[in-house]
């Protein structure tokens, strides 16, 4: 393998016999996952190889680690996985911290803010617009992340809210597992569904082939599955998360349906998750998703969201990259051709969006200042700038936002809740 032939190490002396390094080595892949599979849990270990020796867009010298010399053994480490998102027609460059720990007798020692350190060095580095994690609750605020993007939780169904077919009708729809065959449809099924959500991940041909090659072992926490009606077309996916949150059947991904397959899925799911001993069906899906509706109507019991955890790189960057969407939201409102400066103030520093005639003409970081027409916390614009909570909403939560006068109805133009919803890439 040519993995390691590009890229440059990484070596931080850290004091106490303790050093920074970046993965260079197949032994460093084995140690490393090792480690993981040791702190997480069993799974992680060939998911900690997979990622690093075939995904596609994976690096090297994005998996940290901190090393005690004088046993050679790893003690701490993290991990940047690039991904790319779609925020309605704009590219975002999205880099997750995953597989963050520290060895318990190594902890309290400030290693992970030496890591993180590197971490967010490498997303300036590479350019990227936000990061994102699945992690622990409250911990990674200090690092500047907030709750941003809805993940996990979902809809719980029970085996015995899912009626059974009646016993003359004749099957109309079948499952089988997907194969390689099928990437360009699985890729067709996969971006009619995300243009249902405001933002999402995109998957390029090369992760999904990472997600069906590496599938059929242990690296794999998913398995794809295909739903074809009677004469064997193809009509829809869903993806099942083998190590996901609870002892259900996980439901992690489902594509567009008819509300007649999504029904046949849910009895297809009914008999998967009898054979696999599972006590309920959990679908992780959206809610806007045919799939959730048809569970609600059978009373599903709606079990809540975490939340993905959002730092900005770049508030600026950010900002000028979102001008189309901005502009549009402005062109189907009553602040069309809109021409003025709006100052959003986030405390610590400032940033002036400069409209001319409905056309975001340049966004520019002024520092600090006192006084914006729009003011809050900094870990408070990921959630906004993102959907996840309207300005009012955190107007309601958080005395500290505030707006004047008629800015609170522009920022609600610019800044409303939408839909989204990220599936992974791994």
């Amino acid at each position: 393998m040519t993995l390691f032939f590009s890229t440059t190490p990484y070596h931080e002396q850290l004091g106490d016999g303790l050093v920074m390094k970046s993965v260079a080595t197949h032994g460093d892949v084995e140690r490393l996952a090792a480690f993981n599979a040791a702190i997480h849990d069993a799974q992680v270990d060939p998911m900690t190889r997979a990622l690093i020796e075939h995904h596609p867009h994976t690096r090297p010298e994005h998996w940290l680690y901190v090393e005690d010399e004088a046993s050679g053994a790893i003690v701490s480490a993290l991990c940047l996985i690039p991904w790319t998102w779609r925020y309605e027609d704009v590219t975002i460059k999205a880099g997750e911290m995953g597989i963050v720990g520290t060895h318990e007798d190594y902890r309290r020692r400030g290693l992970i803010r030496k890591l993180v350190a590197r971490f967010k060095t490498l997303l300036h580095e590479g350019e990227f617009d936000l990061s994102h994690i699945q992690g622990i609750p409250y911990y990674y605020r200090q690092y500047g992340y907030e709750y941003a993007i809805p993940l996990e939780g979902g809809w719980h169904i029970q085996m015995h809210q899912i009626p059974d077919a009646d016993t003359d009708e004749v099957p109309r729809y079948s499952v089988r597992r997907a194969a390689l065959d099928d990437l360009p449809v699985l890729m067709q099924l996969y971006n009619d569904a995300a243009q249902d959500l405001s933002i999402s991940a995109v998957r390029d041909e090369a992760v999904w082939r990472f997600l069906i090659e590496h599938e059929p072992g242990t690296a794999n926490q998913s398995e794809i599955w295909l739903l074809l009606d009677h004469t064997g077309t193809l009509v829809g996916y869903y993806r099942l998360d083998r190590f996901g949150f609870g002892e259900g059947l996980n439901v992690m991904e489902v594509s567009r349906l008819s509300h007649e397959a999504a029904v046949a899925l849910l009895r297809q799911l009914k008999a998967a998750a009898i054979e696999r001993k599972k006590p309920y069906i959990k679908l992780g899906a959206p809610t806007n998703t045919a799939l959730v509706q048809a569970a609600r109507c059978w009373d599903a019991r709606d079990t809540g969201r975490y939340a993905w955890q959002i730092h900005l790189v770049d508030v600026a960057r950010l900002l000028r990259k979102l001008a189309p969407v901005f502009e549009r939201r402005l062109d189907a409102s009553p602040f069309a051709g809109l021409t003025q400066t709006i100052r959003l103030d986030l405390y610590r520093e400032a940033f002036d969006l400069r409209f001319q005639a409905g056309r975001l003409a340049n966004v520019e970081a002024v520092g600090f200042t006192d006084g914006g027409d729009l003011r809050l916390p900094p870990l408070l614009f990921a959630p906004l700038v993102l959907g996840h909570h309207s300005r009012e909403a955190l107007q309601a939560m958080y005395p500290d936002v505030s707006t004047w006068g008629q800015m609170g109805y522009l920022a609600d133009v610019l800044f409303p809740k939408v839909d989204s919803f990220i599936y992974t890439i791994y």
